[in-house]
Parts: structure tokens; C-alpha cells; sequence
């Protein structure tokens, strides 16, 4: 049996699947087998596939009754031979110590629900950036995070699918990812498990995620609607199944993603039904991204991208700024 089990969707991915195959098999451990669930190609995706001729990879296709992403990580999943399994989306790559973190955090925190690690970002101008999570000790950290719901309401989300590995019983005692939604379904299962178990993380860089990939559902269609997982968390905070102690903590992981759709919506000049999301929202801790969003409403939506892009292109420059402070030498007085 492997020690980790590899899922791999691919679907239309032709021109990345070779680099995301070649950084699993760059690993600094060996022992896995790789699960390509193939969805129904039109270009030469699987043909690259087999062209490794490598004996862990095995390519297995999804049935036409079970489309989407969501269906073919089950669909590995029921596959995988080990009881720890990691997901790589087709467009993405590892670092050549993904695998070996992922194993470590296992061996070292076992009650854990979830492992994640921090990753990068390629940012569609091309340009890569480290991700931003917040609520949890600075590099090199690793531990349980002290507040996940939190965490994911103060900055980036340290769950992201292509860094985290998951023991095969909690997968499936979870159900596994939901396969009648298009969007969102990661985040769905990942909450699902913050509520019943702790939440690993690691501050070494496991991933690089690709915005400039082709084939993206994200660029095509506006998440209009709630997420799965801010329906679902509402529901239970009105049937009050939702301990009080966390409760601030998930309203603020609620709004957080409420005001990313509301986002969306005026990007895609649906201003009106942004305001009326961004109405409904009380956060403490993402008041000036709230101000933001209700100011952005009332720009046209070319205006509202250009302004996106600008905040964006001064972060990154403050980050600089700061990483560069931190690294000058102390002076001292003669």
C-alpha cells in the first residue's frame, strides 16, 4: 500500500498536466500511486499522460453520469490504495517537499481532520506572490490552527485543494466532496471538517496555484449565489447547532465570503444585487473591505476592475516594502 494516494481531475488541461505530473514525481519521497480521473479530454491531455510511462500513474475515466470536478475527486478517492490521500488540480504544481510536509504533519498531529500548507500564487499579470493567512503564528510555524473559521475570515483560505492531504476514513465519514454544486465544493467539505476536527497547518510552501491556467469555470461564470458552505452554516446557526463560542468567528467566515460575491457580482455589473448582499453583512474585522465593496457598487464595472487591480498591484508593493524592511541590517548609533 502507498503512503499517500495522488488524485489528479483532468478535464480539457492539455497544456499543464505534464508540469503538474512532473512535480509529483519530483517528490523527495517516492512512495505514492497517481490517480488521473480523466473527464472526457478533447485535446491531448490523457496522450501526455501515458506518454510517462511510469508505473504509479494510472489514468482511469469518469462516467458521462458523474461529470465535474467534484464527482472525479470521488471518484479517485474510492480508487485511492492508501488511507491518506492528497488532491493536485491538473493545472497546478507542488513543491518537491509537498508530500514529505504532508506525512510529517500526519506522524506529528494525528488527531487532526485536515492538512494544509501554505502555497503561492500566480496572479494572472504572471507575477507570483506567497499567499496571505492570517490568525496563526508567524513562519516557521506548524501546528493546529488556533481558529480556522477565523483564520479564513482575516486573509486568504489555508485550505486550499491542491495543499491539503486528508486520511481516506475522514473523507469518506465526511462524504467526500458534494457533487451537485459547481462551485464551492471544496470549501464545503473543508468546513464541514473544521466543525468536528482540528485543522493542520504548515508555513512551508507545498504549491504553486495557477490563475493564468486555461479552462478556468471561475473566469466564465459569476458565483452569483450564496456558497454551499455559507448556506449550510447559516442553516445551523438558526437550528442553533452551532456552539456559541465560535459563532462571531463563523459570522465574520460568513461575511468574509459574502463580500468576495458581492465582489464577483459588480465585476460582472450586477451592482444592484451587490449592495444588497454587502447590506446585509456586520463584520468587526473586515470593516475596510466592506467600505470597499460599497463604494466599488457605485463605479461602472470596468472602473471597478481597474481600481481591483490597482489596490492590488499597492498591496503587493507594501508587501515588498515590509519584506525588505525586515531584511535590512539594524543601525546602530557611534
Amino acid at each position: 500500500m502507498p503512503a499517500v494516494s495522488v488524485i489528479i481531475p483532468l478535464l480539457n488541461k492539455g497544456p499543464h498536466i505534464k508540469r503538474a505530473l512532473q512535480s509529483v514525481l519530483n517528490q523527495t519521497i517516492g512512495d505514492f500511486e497517481i490517480i488521473v480521473v480523466e473527464g472526457g479530454s478533447t485535446d491531448n491531455g490523457p496522450e501526455v499522460v501515458r506518454s510517462f510511462g511510469d508505473s504509479r500513474i494510472k489514468i482511469i475515466p469518469q462516467s458521462k453520469k458523474r461529470p465535474g470536478v467534484s464527482a472525479a475527486r470521488n471518484i479517485g478517492a474510492d480508487e485511492a490504495r492508501s488511507d491518506f490521500i492528497a488532491f493536485l488540480d491538473a493545472d497546478d504544481k507542488w513543491m518537491p517537499t509537498h508530500l514529505e510536509t504532508l506525512l510529517r504533519l500526519k506522524r506529528n498531529i494525528s488527531e487532526a481532520g485536515l492538512y494544509c500548507m501554505a502555497y503561492k500564487i500566480c496572479e494572472k499579470n504572471g507575477k507570483i506572490r506567497d499567499v496571505r493567512i492570517g490568525g496563526v503564528p508567524p513562519p516557521p510555524w506548524e501546528g493546529v490552527i488556533p481558529n480556522f473559521f477565523r483564520t479564513v475570515a482575516l486573509a486568504e483560505n489555508p485550505s486550499w485543494t491542491s495543499v491539503v492531504g486528508i486520511r481516506k476514513e475522514v473523507f469518506q465519514e465526511s462524504g467526500g466532496f458534494p457533487e451537485d454544486v459547481w462551485y464551492g465544493e471544496d470549501t464545503y467539505l473543508w468546513g464541514h471538517i473544521a466543525l468536528k476536527y482540528p485543522i493542520a497547518f504548515s508555513w512551508d510552501i507545498g504549491a504553486i496555484y495557477y490563475q493564468t491556467s486555461v479552462n478556468r469555470l471561475s473566469d466564465k461564470v459569476p458565483p452569483l449565489d450564496q456558497e454551499p458552505i455559507v448556506k449550510e452554516l447559516i442553516k445551523r446557526i438558526e437550528h442553533d447547532e452551532i456552539p456559541r463560542s465560535i459563532r462571531e468567528d463563523i459570522n465574520e467566515y460568513i461575511v468574509r465570503k459574502e463580500i468576495f460575491r458581492a465582489g464577483k457580482c459588480v465585476s460582472f455589473g450586477e451592482r444592484k444585487r451587490a449592495l444588497d448582499i454587502a447590506s446585509k453583512c456586520c463584520t468587526k474585522i473586515n470593516r475596510r473591505r466592506l467600505l470597499l465593496l460599497k463604494m466599488y457598487c457605485h463605479i461602472p464595472p470596468g472602473l471597478y476592475r481597474m481600481a481591483r487591480t490597482l489596490k492590488r498591484s499597492l498591496d503587493q508593493n507594501r508587501r515588498k516594502f515590509r519584506e525588505k524592511q525586515k531584511g535590512s541590517p539594524t543601525k546602530s548609533g557611534g
